[in-house]
């Protein structure tokens, strides 16, 4: 399916919404085929990108809800403008949790599928493992993700010091002492989460911020909720500045997450929007994704390091969800995670 025709016929369908397949090929005016168009169509209802109403030839076409969450993107394009160039979506938080979130699948039937399959290769490699193998992986995955998800917030120290550091508390030679007791806490509160499998299920505020608790010790940064606002590099996002919406909004994501069925939709919800809704005065990046591991461990889920993701990549995501609430950037980051850990540690 041609990208350019499938983005024309999603502009089109955004100015002129509730049309029938007859009616958007005449308007189209483009010299695409009939068949073509219906084909396309029938495409983007399973990507969850258009909705229909009607039956038959009565059948209309337009974006779906979850349209704004899902639609394609340049990401290249997107920051080659600068900051103050880029137009930032003016979106409601609770709107978002509560109404658009809350009414969307985060996943088309064909990333299900793929994820599905990943899930019961990981059941059946896990079952042939014992007691001692399973942990020694799960050991590995942990020096990875604590490496990482450190690395994404400006750590210093390579896999191999992290590894010292984590398996004989040997700090590497010229690094910050912050560095170190970065890492040491996100082992710690993977520990954490490991022995307390059902901690963060169902997921309440108060359990976050006890994982927030553990990744901030000994780092002269806040605990509990921020009461003042916060910037963040890169972008004129401003995430709520208010302790008690911050605490509204995090309670919202906790019920959308607890009612969601879906595991993976779970996950992926937690680790953008704590991110999202910035509720910590640092640190919160790190706890997302250690809370997204608690949440895949609850279910016995592979759990995911972020291993081979881009830092810069990881980042630019998160930027498009927060100024654009776009997702696809950051899902097929996820989705690339889980098939790496799948596949590399069990």
């Amino acid at each position: 399916m041609s990208e350019d025709k499938t983005k024309y016929i999603l502009d089109f369908l955004k100015e002129n919404p509730s049309l029938s397949s007859k009616e958007i090929h005449d308007g189209l005016k483009s010299g695409i085929g009939y068949a073509t168009v219906k084909r396309i169509l029938t495409k983007l209802i399973e990507e969850n990108l258009v909705s229909t109403t009607g039956k038959g030839r009565g059948t209309k076409y337009a974006l779906s809800p979850s349209y704004e969450l899902l639609y394609p993107i340049d990401v290249d394009s997107y920051f080659e403008k600068e900051i103050d160039d880029r137009k930032i979506k003016e979106t409601s938080q609770l709107d978002l949790i509560k109404v658009v979130l809350s009414q969307t699948p985060l996943f088309n039937q064909a990333e299900m599928q793929f994820l599905s399959a990943l899930q019961n290769e990981y059941k059946a490699n896990v079952s042939e493992l014992n007691v001692s193998e399973y942990h020694k992986e799960l050991e590995r995955l942990a020096i990875d993700l604590s490496w990482k998800s450190s690395q994404i917030e400006g750590n210093t120290y390579t896999l191999l010091e992290t590894e010292r550091l984590l398996k004989d508390k040997e700090t590497a030679n010229g690094k910050a002492k912050d560095d170190a007791t970065m890492l040491l806490n996100h082992k710690d509160a993977l520990d954490f989460i490991i022995s307390h499998r059902d901690y963060l299920t169902p997921l309440t505020l108060s359990g976050i911020e006890d994982i927030h608790s553990l990744l901030i010790k000994d780092l002269n940064v806040e605990r509990n909720i921020r009461k003042r606002r916060v910037g963040i590099s890169g972008t004129n996002y401003k995430p709520l500045d208010n302790e008690y919406q911050i605490r509204e909004a995090l309670n919202a994501m906790c019920e959308l997450v607890n009612h969601r069925d879906n595991v993976f939709e779970k996950t992926l919800s937690v680790l953008l929007l704590i991110s999202y809704i910035q509720p910590f005065g640092d640190g919160n990046k790190r706890t997302a994704r250690i809370v997204g591991n608690a949440i895949l461990m609850s279910y016995d889920y592979c759990p995911i390091s972020f291993r081979t993701v881009d830092s810069v990549d990881y980042k630019k995501a998160l930027l498009l969800f927060y100024e654009q609430t776009n997702i696809v950037m950051f899902k097929k980051i996820f989705i690339g995670q889980f098939e790496f850990a799948v596949k590399t540690y069990f």
